[in-house]
């Protein structure tokens, strides 16, 4: 199945891109995605701790089951004031 990945600050620098499509295996989690994206990109690893997933624009966990066309955006930590 195939589904879109929207990235943000870090991983977009790291991607070179702020959207991305993958090709998924059917029953596959936002977790894989993160995994996939590793595969691409090894030093993302270590940023899994403080990214959340959000899946189809509600907040979801690693283990949210995605579905064929889902959209996944990588949040990462903000600052400001």
């Amino acid at each position: 199945m195939r589904v879109t990945v929207l990235l943000f600050a870090r991983p977009r620098e790291v991607l070179g891109t702020g959207r991305l499509e993958l090709e998924l295996a059917l029953g596959s989690t936002a977790g894989d995605v993160f995994d996939a994206l590793v595969g691409r990109a090894p030093e993302l690893a270590s940023m899994k701790s403080v990214i959340r997933p959000a899946v189809d624009s509600e907040y979801a966990t690693w283990a949210s089951e995605l579905r064929a066309g889902s959209e996944v955006a990588l949040i990462p930590p903000t600052a400001g004031g």
